[in-house]
C-alpha cells in the first residue's frame, strides 16, 4: 500500500464489544468480500435493512454467506439482496474496526454508551463522530483538488452525506479512501494500513489545526484523513 496523504464513515453503533475486536482476523474476513463485485442492486431501503440486520451479529464472511442463502435463496431478487447484505456487513465490520483503532489510541477516550449516535469517542476531551467513506463522485472535483482543499470537501460531506440534505452538527472526522483505479471500496478491507493512517494522523493531531465550519447553531470541528492508494 502507498499512502500519500493523511488528513475521517458513520455507522450506527450496534452490539459490538470493542475488547473482542481482532483487527488481523477482521482484515482476513473483509478481504473475502473482495472476491466478487461490490454492487448494491438497489438504493438502501428500510425493508431490506430490516431483513438483513442479522449482518451486525456475524463476524465471519462464510457465516454471512450461509445465513444469506438460508434466508433468501428463494427470493425473487436473490442476487441483489445477497449483495445488499454482504455490502452492509462489509461496511459495518470495517467501520467498527476503524472505531476500535481510534479507541485504542492513547489520546482517545471511548464513549461510555456504545450506542451513542451523536459521538463515537473523545480526543483530548473533544467529542467526535467518525465516518469512513470512499471518495465521493458527487463532489465533482478530482482528488488533487480535495487534497489541497480539505475544507471544501468536508463542507460538502456535512451537507450531502445526510439523507435529509441538511447540515449535521456533530464534530466529525472523515476517513476518505481513494484508489487510482476507482475501486475505492476495496481499501476498507486494508485494516492494518488504515491503522497506520489513523495513528500517524493522531501523532500530529492538534485541535488548533482542525477545520471550523460555521452553521446556524454555531461551529463544528472537523477534519479529513485521506487514505490514497495509487
Amino acid at each position: 500500500m502507498n499512502s500519500q496523504v493523511l488528513s475521517s464513515f458513520f455507522f450506527p453503533s450496534q452490539t459490538v464489544t470493542f475488547a473482542k475486536v481482532n483487527l488481523a482476523e477482521t482484515e482476513i474476513q473483509l478481504k473475502k468480500r473482495r472476491s466478487s463485485a461490490y454492487e448494491w442492486g438497489r438504493k438502501q431501503a428500510d425493508i431490506w435493512d430490516i431483513q438483513t440486520n442479522f449482518v451486525y451479529d456475524i463476524s465471519e464472511f462464510d457465516e454471512v454467506l450461509d445465513r444469506v442463502y438460508d434466508t433468501f435463496s428463494v427470493h425473487a431478487k436473490y442476487t441483489d439482496v445477497r449483495n445488499y447484505a454482504l455490502n452492509r456487513w462489509y461496511n459495518f465490520q470495517s467501520a467498527m474496526a476503524v472505531e476500535h483503532i481510534f479507541n485504542t489510541h492513547p489520546k482517545v477516550r471511548k464513549v461510555s454508551n456504545i450506542k451513542d449516535r451523536e459521538k463515537d469517542f473523545y480526543i483530548n476531551g473533544l467529542a467526535f463522530d467518525h465516518e469512513m467513506i470512499v471518495y465521493p463522485k458527487g463532489f465533482g472535483q478530482n482528488i488533487d483538488f480535495a487534497l489541497n482543499n480539505p475544507k471544501e470537501l468536508a463542507k460538502w460531506l456535512y451537507v450531502n452525506k445526510s439523507g435529509e440534505q441538511h447540515f449535521q452538527t456533530q464534530n466529525r472526522l472523515f476517513l476518505v479512501l481513494y484508489r487510482k483505479d476507482g475501486e475505492h471500496w476495496r481499501l476498507k478491507a486494508e485494516i492494518e494500513w488504515i491503522k497506520l493512517l489513523i495513528y500517524k494522523y493522531m501523532e500530529g493531531y492538534k485541535e488548533s489545526s482542525l477545520i471550523d465550519l460555521k452553521h446556524s447553531a454555531g461551529v463544528v470541528k472537523t477534519d479529513v484523513i485521506f487514505g490514497v492508494h495509487e
